[in-house]
């Protein structure tokens, strides 16, 4: 059977007439800021501290929009007797949002937790070529990364917080020692 000729222009008309009736909702963005969703991917912030420069996320990355650059440094021996170490030491750390395709693989395979995703979205520039954020403009978005979710109350307690209290407990009790001895 053929269709009526015209109805898909009256399908549309009815379309158009259920939206014109319904109240419209206008978000007065600049003066209002938006509700985001707790996990929204806006910018990506440093955490420079954990860096240990193993370059993972910049081969990772599959846009190439992470820079990084280092250099070796001699560590003293923690122990008399002990050998000198080497460690990488980070000398540029950048970030080309331009490039950026927001994917979050750089966040995910950082094994140091190094890299976070920030909220913050309002990070336009005028000139393309200040989308390429440094080590310090990264460091910066750190302070709207929100913290984690709030662990199960139920749930056993980390590891590393156990093994953290004790040795602070260890040195509250060498320094308590200490003091009653003198």
């Amino acid at each position: 059977m053929a269709p009526i000729p015209g109805s898909g222009l009256a399908k549309g008309l009815a379309v158009t007439l259920r939206t014109m009736t319904k109240k419209t909702v206008t978000e007065q963005y600049p003066d209002v800021q938006p509700d985001l969703p707790p996990r929204t991917r806006g910018v990506i912030g440093l955490f420079e501290e954990n860096c240990t420069v193993c370059m993972l996320c910049a081969r990772e990355c599959p846009d190439w929009c992470i820079y990084i650059d280092s250099h070796k440094e001699t560590v003293p021996p923690a122990a008399p007797g002990g050998r000198e170490r080497s460690r990488n030491v980070l000398d540029r750390f950048a970030i080309d949002f331009s490039l950026c395709m927001y994917c979050g693989i750089c966040i995910e395979v950082c094994p140091f937790d190094a890299l976070f995703w920030s909220p913050e979205f309002e990070y336009a520039e005028t000139d393309i070529r200040d989308l390429t954020h440094e080590r310090d403009k990264l460091r910066e978005w750190m302070w709207t990364v929100p913290a984690p979710p709030a662990l199960d109350p139920a749930a056993e307690e980390p590891k590393e917080i156990a093994a953290a209290r004790k040795t602070a407990e260890k040195l509250a009790a060498q320094a308590e020692q200490r003091e009653g001895e003198s």
